[in-house]
């Protein structure tokens, strides 16, 4: 025999003994750690105090009916119980099926933008490298790579440049295009603010700056026109007319763009092809 479970709004049928509803999973969770229904509620009616908040109040009642009769808890509740039991209130949140995606492909942005909280609680990233890998050399980084795994952010830490902000090009901005194309994240440096002047040799030595005008993003070159006047200048090749902005009234320097990880993509349709950061010279 099987049993009917409602989740979400959906009932899904699942034969005994091969799936485990959410409320389930919560009351092994808990009798895991050792609590009862009181223990949790009056850690529950703590939080609510500390946050001066009674939403996060979860009684003895209701996680009971929470456990076993597949009631959905609330936002606050369930984020109670995520603090209680120690976990992410994004793994309780999959359990209901609702699954964490940091970087939305629903619905592409056309604005140019900054990323607030850019963080992922897991990544694939390299573990293992070959040990003849030179990377004064240009080599194929697939081929490099022994060993992929998944790793917690939290445990890089130590390799976190948190200095460092991140904005992202609308998929509408072609202000640096071809060099930087639509889509592109940028690491942005937001310490250097100044406006170098040059010359310099080429384009990829001159500095990008992230900018923000009263209702938008930009990403792109500057120059100074005065003391009050900067240009926000584009690429030869984008098409695009150079702006000018009263500066601090109009337009402020986020910071120096210092990275750009993109995904390459022809004018032809050809498939993208993904690439790594590339870091900006200094």
């Amino acid at each position: 025999m099987g049993r009917l479970y409602r989740v979400i709004g959906v009932f899904i049928f699942v034969r005994r003994g091969t799936f485990m509803t959410p409320g389930e999973r919560l009351r092994k969770l808990r009798d895991k750690l050792g609590f009862t229904l009181k223990d949790v509620e009056d850690a529950s009616l703590r939080l609510a105090a500390d946050r001066e908040n009674m939403r996060y109040w979860v009684a003895q009642s209701r996680l009971s009916n929470i456990e076993s009769k597949g009631v959905l808890p609330g936002i606050y509740k369930l984020e109670a119980l995520a603090i209680i039991y120690r976990r992410s209130i994004c793994e309780l949140l999959e359990w209901y099926g609702i699954e964490r995606q940091t970087i939305s492909t629903v619905a592409p942005v056309r604005k140019t933008h900054l990323i607030e909280n850019a963080h992922v609680e897991t990544c694939e990233l390299p573990v293992r490298l070959d040990p003849l890998f030179d990377d004064r050399k240009t080599s194929y980084i697939r081929r490099m790579i022994q060993e992929w795994g998944v790793r917690p952010i939290a445990a890089l830490h130590a390799l976190q440049k948190t200095e460092y902000t991140y904005g992202y090009v609308g998929t509408e901005d072609y202000t640096l295009y071809p060099m930087i194309l639509p889509g592109s994240f940028v690491q942005v440096d937001p310490k250097v603010t100044s406006i170098e002047t040059g010359p310099w040799v080429s384009d990829f030595e001159r500095p990008v700056y992230f900018l923000e005008t009263h209702d938008s993003y930009i990403c792109g070159w500057c120059a100074i026109i005065s003391s009050r006047e900067i240009q926000v200048q584009p690429h030869a090749l984008s098409g695009l007319p150079a702006r000018n902005f009263r500066y601090p009234d109009e337009i402020e320097v986020v910071g120096r763009v210092v990275g750009i990880a993109m995904k390459l993509k022809s004018a032809m349709g050809e498939p993208e092809r993904e690439t790594l950061a590339i870091p900006v010279q200094s």
